[in-house]
């Protein structure tokens, strides 16, 4: 996707540990609906980054910002699960005026504290951001174990609903890849820096109209809670049968979410 079509940019931004399969449901239906879909993988989520890259969420806006100059789109919609929506976020802070609709899909920003309703509370897992916040421990317990580790937090973060089994084997694939793990773990050992730009987010606010997407077990109605602390438009979905994934989960659903909020504010 360049400059030059008429039809509204909607860039996706994948979290941590999936690859743009992610988007598998949702991208027929934006183009069906009229839109141009810019799926674009983060530094190190799912593959390897090709140079030295700062994980802090702040500089990987300022990175996307540059890449979509480079391709000359200047007004778009931001779609962002998990670590992919706090980039989404940072960046609709910055560029207010390009921005015309913001979706977060299942993300609580750093430093945002929110209580998580139950069955999320229970179902979704904790262990994960120690265990890649701790220096040294990942790299020790992770190679040759890519399966049980990713495929472990895959699982219990899916909720009941679970995950497809090809696409969770090819979520691992892409994570077991040479050097995929440590640029991984970039993501949760940023926090200091993450912490301080939310706080400026918090305090600047987010102009564009937010849809938040939550899953039932998972994060649910604590998506929209959270956001409403840095965003006055928030529309709050909570989708019954997902956990982590809601835009693969119940495709139908939250996809229907998706393009409706799209056509009111593209």
């Amino acid at each position: 996707m360049t400059a030059g079509s008429s039809r509204l940019p909607v860039v996706l931004l994948h979290g941590w540990p999936v690859t743009e399969a992610h988007w598998r449901h949702l991208l027929p239906l934006l183009d069906q609906a009229g839109f141009a879909a810019v799926p674009i993988t983060l530094p190190g989520l799912g593959a390897k980054p090709v140079q030295a890259t700062s994980f802090r969420k702040a500089d990987l806006a300022h990175w996307l910002k540059d890449m979509l100059a480079q391709r000359g789109i200047t007004r778009f919609a931001l779609i962002g699960h998990d670590w992919g929506a706090t980039v989404a976020v940072i960046l609709a802070a910055e560029l207010a005026s390009a921005v015309t609709a913001l979706v977060v899909e299942e993300e609580i920003l750093p430093g945002i504290d929110i209580h998580i309703p139950e069955p999320g509370r229970s179902h979704y897992p904790t262990w994960h951001g120690p265990i890649n916040r701790t220096i040294g421990l990942a790299e020790q317990l992770v190679p040759g174990r890519e399966a049980a580790y990713y495929g472990m937090f895959l699982e219990q973060s899916a909720g009941p609903a679970g995950l497809d089994p090809d696409t969770v084997r090819s979520y691992i694939e892409a994570y077991s890849a040479p050097g995929v793990l440590e640029a991984g773990l970039g993501y949760y050992r940023t926090g200091s820096d993450d912490l301080g730009d939310v706080r400026a987010l918090v305090a600047d606010q987010v102009a564009a109209p937010v849809l938040a997407l939550g899953g039932r077990f998972a994060f649910g109605s604590a998506v929209a809670d959270g956001v409403r602390l840095f965003a006055k438009d928030v529309t709050g979905v909570v989708l019954e049968d997902s956990g982590h994934y809601p835009l693969e989960q119940e495709p139908e659903a939250a996809g229907r979410a998706v393009i409706e909020f799209l056509r009111r504010h593209g």
